[in-house]
């Protein structure tokens, strides 16, 4: 993790960098504004134009720590109202990102990303991807088995949980669930109530950090080629044939949101399956894809998969959080699907 003077030297150089038209520069670290301190203060003119920046330096670029540099910013503006506020960390996560804009604050991380509007100026970069991977503190929150725990609070997000419970649910030990529930507790996605049972707080936030992390080409995904059109009957089909082989199996992307949502689409299919694919593929005549096909089968990255499947049609559907991580990165009009199961059956 990237140390707090190193931040406001690489940060005092990109601010730079950006306004590179800009004279008369200025700079002040560590200045003491009322009750709090600017990490950085810069002074520079545009044109005759004077203009003043005030940084608040955070090493992690997560919610939790972008609300506590919100709120010693916006003390900091009150007691110099010239200044626009801007945040710095070695990278801003998109939910972050979202957050400082509601806040009416500018930021920018080491990565590339930014956003700076006051006045006259306006720069945005966006999308950059996280340059410092020492900086993701939270890849061990979505490892494959601590996402268990999270995907449980995402399908109940109105549920209090003993911890019991939850690991139990889970399918995890009860230490591992205490490690990954202190960590949400750290980012402010979960809190105890007065009986010490735990709730998500910041369910779609937490739902955008564990898609920033996650992509459905981590599971293994072996391609086949049907000689039927791609029908709800040969989705049913496939259900069947897993069924009499005693697997797991549970639709996702485009074909399981044609099951949830009827009015949808779908090209191919897209099923997770546990253990061999060969036997079922064989038992619908499916040949082999050299990576491409109509009819995907899915090893899952992990059983957490199969965690409490919708029913539609007598066919199992991943859950909904899974559903949309799963739709988020695929590349054709998954974004889309997505965003439209979420506005329409998720509510977070």
């Amino acid at each position: 993790m990237a140390k707090a003077d190193d931040i406001k030297t690489l940060a005092a150089q990109r601010v730079r960098e950006l306004m590179s038209k800009a004279s008369g520069w200025e700079q002040f670290v560590d200045m003491k504004v009322g009750g709090q301190t600017a990490d950085l203060v810069m002074k520079f003119k545009m044109g005759d134009k004077p203009h003043t920046l005030a940084i608040g330096v955070t090493s992690l670029g997560q919610p939790r720590q972008i609300r506590e540099t919100v709120t010693r910013l916006l003390e900091i503006r009150k007691e110099m109202p010239e200044a626009y506020p801007v945040a710095v960390s070695p990278y801003i996560s998109p939910q972050s990102a979202s957050l400082l804009k509601r806040s009416g604050l500018g930021y920018l991380d080491l990565s590339g990303n930014c956003y700076l509007s006051f006045e006259n100026v306006l720069i945005e970069k966006e999308g950059k991807p996280n340059l410092r991977p020492s900086t993701r503190p939270l890849k061990s929150l979505f490892a494959p088995r601590a996402t268990r725990v999270v995907r449980v609070v995402l399908v109940d997000p109105q549920h209090a949980w003993r911890l019991e419970e939850l690991a139990k649910a889970a399918d995890v030990s009860l230490g591992h669930a205490h490690n990954v529930v202190k960590r949400l507790e750290e980012l402010s996605w979960v809190e105890r109530n007065g009986q010490q049972r735990i709730q998500v707080t910041r369910p779609g936030e937490l739902l955008d950090a564990w898609v920033d992390a996650y992509s459905y080409r981590q599971n293994d995904v072996q391609a086949y080629f049907s000689p039927e059109r791609i029908t709800r009957g040969l989705v049913a089909e496939l259900g069947r044939a897993a069924h009499e082989a005693h697997r797991r199996y549970a639709f996702t992307l485009h074909s399981g949101a044609a099951l949830v949502a009827p009015n949808v689409r779908f090209p191919a299919i897209h099923c997770y399956l546990e253990g061999d694919p060969e036997p079922v593929a064989r038992s619908l005549g499916l040949r082999p894809g050299e990576g491409e096909g109509n009819v995907y089968l899915l090893a899952p990255y992990d059983q957490g998969v199969f965690y409490a499947p919708l029913a539609k049609g007598g066919l199992p559907v991943v859950c909904l959080p899974q559903l949309y991580a799963d739709l988020y990165h695929y590349e054709r009009r998954g974004r889309d699907q997505a965003a439209h199961l979420r506005r329409e059956a998720m509510g977070y």
